[in-house]
């Protein structure tokens, strides 16, 4: 009769990263979930190289600056927070197994940090792609696609009576397919909700993959509107692109 592995009978458990060393680990959950299981055409457009070490190592270096900057809120909240989930491997050391980036954000000063649909906000396309205006030109096409009712929903947040005038974004969640099934975004999106409670913000928004979707559902998540329509130039129309959706965990402002 077989037996379960520690791994096997264990819940993930969630952390905050705080050191540089884990993003390495948390980077390649996504190559295995976004590049290798899923072939997501955004997300291998906007990190090149993901299945090489060298183009690993860039992915984890970008993910080490974004965290090194991060800001706070009025009240000390830091706006982003990187998560990683672990699960004990055969030799009882932990291993991460999944990661998830969450965002706090908001228009107004000293609420969160402000969203934007032009990519240069977060990379710079020319580093990505030297010497290739085209390629350029789609990512940030496709950037401005994906986020551009993420950046609506914030602006309208301001523009109301909002308190705070703040959306909790889940910017990112990926788990390596060989612990799919195990609860790991469960896990790691339960994390973000409490989170949302504890800073009272309005709501959680998301931008879900076919993948991600049903668990967002189960946790509170619903679809507004049809699948994101991406306006890329005719050059670019006969691209594939991943199927994507905007779910929110609130009806409005």
């Amino acid at each position: 009769m077989a037996t379960n592995t520690a791994s096997e009978k264990e819940a993930p458990l969630v952390e905050v990263i705080d050191q540089e060393e884990d993003f390495l680990g948390a980077f390649k959950c996504a190559c295995a979930a976004f590049g290798h299981q899923t072939n997501d055409a955004i997300w291998t457009c906007l990190n090149p190289g993901w299945d090489t070490p060298e183009g690993q190592a860039r992915g984890a270096a970008g993910m080490v600056k974004r965290w090194r900057s991060v800001t706070t809120d009025k009240n000390g909240n830091p706006n982003t927070v990187f998560l990683k989930a672990t699960l004990p491997d055969q030799d009882g050391c932990r291993v991460i197994v999944g990661q998830a980036i969450w965002v706090q954000a908001s228009m107004v000063d000293g609420h969160g940090e402000p969203p934007s649909d032009d990519i240069r906000s977060s990379m710079d396309p020319a580093a990505l792609y030297p010497g290739d205006e085209a390629e350029q030109r789609y990512c940030g096409q496709l950037w401005r696609s994906l986020f551009r009712r993420r950046v609506e929903v914030v602006r309208e947040k301001a523009a109301s009576a909002a308190n705070p005038p703040s959306v909790m974004v889940l910017d990112l969640c990926a788990t390596d397919p060989a612990f799919q099934r195990r609860g790991v975004a469960s896990a790691l999106v339960r994390w973000g909700l409490d989170e949302v409670r504890r800073r009272r913000i309005p709501e959680a928004t998301t931008e879900a993959s076919s993948m991600g979707r049903l668990v967002y559902e189960r946790l509170g998540f619903r679809p507004e509107g049809p699948e994101i329509a991406y306006e890329v130039d005719g050059e670019f129309a006969s691209r594939e692109r991943p199927s994507n959706v905007f779910m929110r965990t609130g009806g409005g402002s």
